[in-house]
């Protein structure tokens, strides 16, 4: 009998250890910031959407990307030239082609983009660790050559 309640109290505490550890890893993942799917957010949105981005499109997208501690890893607002791509032919990350699809001109999005969409378990050494979730704060400046009356300029206060 004494052997079966030390059975039954080691199990109640292996229980326990095994939940508090649950949950520890639970919280630790939660600050962190990664994420599992691809999150878009409108930060602003121009009145009128006269240009959208579609697949097959020539854009033209200001960005800073940083990982989720905050640093900065690239920026093309601070080189002052966007970078232009065809949007869904696989040019650039999966977590781009997809997360600026149907973008306006002068639209600025945060895109929380997972691993699994970025650069995966490899990462791009010396500054993007594998399995990092990327954040990009965009602005799309043009599509196909077309783009909107004061876009792009300097002022990325509100990204």
């Amino acid at each position: 009998m004494k052997k079966l309640a030390n059975v039954i109290q080691i199990s109640a505490i292996t229980g326990i250890s095994i939940l508090v550890l649950l949950i520890a890893a639970t919280l630790v993942s939660a600050k962190s910031g990664d994420v599992t799917e691809l999150q878009i957010g409108v930060k602003h949105r121009p009145a009128s959407c006269e240009i959208q981005a579609h697949k097959g499109d020539k854009i033209k997208v200001h960005y800073r990307g940083k990982l989720t501690d905050g640093s900065v890893f690239d920026s093309s607002f601070e080189r002052g030239t966007p970078f232009d791509f065809e949007l869904g032919s696989g040019q650039v990350i999966k977590g781009w082609d997809q997360g600026l699809l149907g973008m306006c001109v002068g639209e600025k999005r945060k895109l929380k983009i997972p691993a699994k969409m970025g650069y995966g378990d490899r990462g791009s050494p010396p500054k993007i660790p594998g399995g990092a979730t990327l954040i990009f704060d965009t602005e799309l400046i043009a599509v196909n050559g077309k783009g909107a009356a004061g876009v792009g300029g300097d002022d990325n206060s509100e990204l």
